[in-house]
């Protein structure tokens, strides 16, 4: 029998070869740097929360709205996860409880800072990049959180000895795009961009989500329209009145999902995943949906095109940003504008979710539940049946 060393995460295999057997050893987590065997590092359990599938993953990102859903699913999977944070650790403390007894350990971390990245990824066999940013504030620039910090991390990975890395970018990510709503391209699409390259470039095998608008349970997509600073009551400013953008957004969970289907699965090295929906609407469409669900179309709601509105911008947008020091309330800011403005255009030939094993969300049965909260009246008990429920948007 010949011994042949292979690179992977795959457990030890046993295969026929030329009427013989032939004996695989993969180097994974399950060995030391001296080759010799870790016995902490076996696969065990049943294969559920309370087991150890093998995989050793940081997620960077973890508190955030993709993050705490990947992390759960990880959890229920018996993943070990490194969860590296930089925020009040009350913040992700609340993420112990997505893995078993001892599996779930926190370390802070600042992405401008070698040796804490370094630390958070030197156990590790997976690390999941989900760090973003929809607006700049005056100590991270787009630059800095999707260009600079993914290049560190993918760099100090590789140096480490880190099987895989899994990145998470944005579908219409471009170099050179055409601006919409802003007077110049967008800094948030060229910055994503830039990212997918100086991940290539510092880890060749890297893994690539392109995601749509995701939404879900405090998302930034649904909420942003649903806020009473989008509004004007019920008049609804639009990119052109919201008949010229087509969207496939995305429900969160299935873009977690994936992320753990693609970590599970050797495979994926090198790939491009495009994280879409199943169904692609015009926003004006959705938007009316929207209201109908919230049950704000009945006293005047009207929607327009934006840019007969100078009020929207010069108070409203400006005040938004200007009040709050650390976020624009209600999500309404230009770059945020910008990118509800963007017709989704994935590419052909490029792998979705689906080609991860993942069944797709329809909206129509997550959107109503996700916007209950926002609904005109919520003092009201209404009777059974005293609402009809209103009729999805056409897929285009």
């Amino acid at each position: 029998m010949a011994a042949v060393a292979l690179s992977g995460n795959l457990a030890n295999k046993i295969i026929p070869k030329h009427g013989a057997l032939s004996i695989i050893y993969i180097k994974s987590a399950s060995y030391s740097t001296d080759g010799k065997p870790n016995i902490a590092a076996y696969k065990r359990g049943t294969g559920g929360r309370s087991s150890f599938n093998g995989i050793v993953a940081t997620v960077f990102g973890c508190t955030g709205f993709v993050g705490r859903y990947v992390c759960n699913k990880l959890g229920k999977i018996g993943t070990q996860m490194i969860l590296p944070y930089r925020s009040d650790f009350y913040d992700a403390n609340r993420l112990k409880v997505a893995g078993d007894l001892g599996q779930v350990l926190f370390t802070p971390f600042d992405i401008r800072d070698e040796a804490s990245i370094a630390k958070a990824v030197k156990y590790s066999n997976v690390v999941i990049n989900l760090v973003g940013r929809d607006y700049e504030t005056k100590n991270f620039s787009y630059t800095d959180v999707h260009v600079d910090g993914p290049r560190r991390i993918a760099r100090i990975c590789r140096e480490m000895g880190v099987e895989r890395f899994i990145h998470l970018s944005y579908l219409n990510a471009e170099r050179h795009p055409q601006p919409l709503v802003l007077k110049k391209p967008s800094m948030y699409k060229i910055s994503k961009y830039l990212g997918e390259c100086a991940v290539r470039e510092e880890f060749p095998t890297a893994t690539i989500f392109r995601a749509s608008d995701i939404y879900g349970s405090e998302d930034r997509f649904l909420r942003s329209l649903a806020t009473g600073w989008r509004s004007h009551g019920n008049l609804v400013p639009v990119y052109k009145n919201g008949m010229e953008t087509i969207k496939q957004p995305v429900y969160v969970s299935d873009v977690a999902q994936g992320i753990v289907n693609a970590a599970r699965d050797p495979d994926t090295r090198c790939q491009v995943y495009q994280a879409i929906g199943p169904k692609r609407y015009l926003l004006a469409d959705l938007i009316d949906w929207f209201y109908k669900l919230m049950r704000k179309d009945r006293a005047g709601y009207r929607r327009y095109d934006m840019k007969y509105d100078p009020i929207f911008f010069s108070l409203r947008v400006a005040a938004a940003n200007m009040l709050s020091p650390a976020y624009p309330f209600g999500g309404l800011h230009w770059e945020g504008l910008e990118k509800e403005s963007t017709t989704d255009r994935p590419e052909k030939g490029v792998p979705t979710l689906e080609d991860l094993g993942v069944a797709l969300t329809q909206m129509e049965d997550q959107v109503p539940w996700e916007l209950k909260p926002f609904r005109a009246y919520q003092y009201y008990l209404d009777k059974l049946g005293e609402f009809p429920q209103p009729s999805p948007p056409n897929a285009l």
